[in-house]
């Protein structure tokens, strides 16, 4: 794997290939992009985890968006998804209020022991993003958080990314950032520059948004910007 990693959002078997072919490293297999992003039917899983050998992240959310509308079925779709061979997850709960739901996570992390995860973008829509970073921090398995800095998009969040990216080991920082959603070419190198080595990228590799497929040569440009961003920040 390559130092700076590129995650593809895929719907597919076939868009997971085409992802791989351009050049991702991970993948994040969610269902339903209209609606940001809900777990994959189990039948989804299987033909993608056979398609491909990158490592793959499988979005734990159901209708309730960033809160858990049902617990007790979120846990039976992760208990079904880890039987199934998943080993790697999505996922992350706000109260109505904004506030980190970490009985709700803990919840969903006591049916995938073992297995590492994203916190996703949750974070951008929390009252107090500083404070629910601490209280993930050090939750077993978390490895990485899914952030645009903004509930717009990295265009707005942009600053944010950056004023954390210089906190990265204080408390509620020592997770690894991955910047995605509304992520543009031109961000890249400004984050790479600041420690960021991870980008993930959904429409971005379509042309059509999300009514169209990944698009392999879209994927391998964004191969090469990560890359070439690496090299510049060396």
């Amino acid at each position: 794997m390559s130092e700076a990693i590129l995650e593809v959002v895929v719907t597919s078997a076939e868009e997971a290939r085409a992802a791989v072919e351009g050049g991702a490293d991970r993948l994040e297999l969610a269902a339903h992009m209209e609606a940001d992003g809900m777990a994959p039917s189990l039948a989804e899983f299987v033909r993608t985890r056979e398609a491909v050998t990158v490592p793959l992240r499988v979005m734990l959310r159901d209708k309730g968006g960033f809160q858990a509308a049902d617990l007790d079925k979120l846990r039976a779709t992760a208990d079904g998804l880890r039987a199934a061979g998943a080993q790697e997850f999505v996922l992350g709960f706000l109260t109505p209020d904004g506030a980190l739901d970490l009985p709700a996570v803990r919840a969903v992390l006591d049916s995938i022991p073992g297995c590492r995860w994203t916190f996703h973008r949750a974070v951008d829509h929390a009252a107090d993003r500083t404070a629910v970073r601490r209280a993930i921090d050090g939750l077993p398995g978390l490895d990485t958080v899914l952030s645009a800095g903004s509930v717009t998009g990295v265009a707005a969040g942009l600053p944010t990314l950056l004023e954390e990216a210089d906190r990265h080991g204080e408390p509620g920082y020592t997770m690894a950032v991955m910047a995605g959603g509304g992520l543009e070419a031109e961000h890249v190198p400004l984050l790479r520059a600041r420690g960021v080595h991870a980008f993930h990228v959904g429409t971005a590799v379509r042309y059509q948004g999300w009514d169209s497929p990944v698009d392999r040569a879209a994927v391998h440009r964004w191969r090469h910007l990560v890359d070439a961003a690496r090299k510049d920040a060396d």
